[in-house]
């Protein structure tokens, strides 16, 4: 497994805290800006309207959702952590997006990464498993630079605004 190490390092620029209620609509933002890199938008409606309820959603499925709160208080990024399976020891994560002045140049993403993989390490989780848009393809590059293992296998999604198709990964924690 490669990991990054000093992903995890606090910088002064931004601290990784909980999500609140009064983030929603924040978040909302972000991931739609995400999107429409992408010719898409979000769906309140369907696939995105856990973004209405957060972080109760993620607390009640046993899980956590986080952001990266930059210094001077914006939000540049987010990631969750949920239990497919706590008898199995199998995890997922969601909401990984960091807005683009924040990619590559800032330890935003690594940290958020790094949060999520030590959140399911503490919650003895041997496995994580979720699934990427195709199109997220800088994306793709990030998760294998932490080990995440891309298999292959691609589903069909019809739970937006436009059908779109996903990846599978998955890195084995024990």
């Amino acid at each position: 497994m490669t990991m990054i190490s000093e992903s995890h390092i606090p910088s002064s620029d931004f601290h990784i805290r909980q999500v609140k209620p009064s983030d929603s609509k924040v978040l909302i933002e972000l991931i739609d800006s995400v999107y429409r890199e992408y010719g898409d938008k979000i769906c309140l409606e369907n696939f995105d309207s856990d973004l209405l309820r957060v972080p109760d959603i993620y607390h009640e499925q046993g899980g956590e959702i986080v952001v990266a709160e930059l210094a001077n208080g914006p939000i540049a990024g987010v990631h969750a952590v949920v239990p497919l399976s706590i008898q199995l020891g199998l995890y997922t994560f969601r909401r990984l997006y960091v807005l683009p002045q924040y990619r590559g140049t800032t330890r935003v993403g690594y940290s958020l990464m790094h949060w999520a993989i030590e959140y399911a390490q503490q919650a003895s989780a041997s496995r994580v498993e979720f699934w990427s848009d195709t199109r997220f393809k800088r994306a793709h590059r990030f998760f294998e630079k932490f080990g995440f293992s891309k298999t292959g296998e691609v589903r069909q999604c019809e739970d937006s605004w436009e059908p779109y198709s996903e990846y599978f990964f998955y890195l084995n924690l024990k």
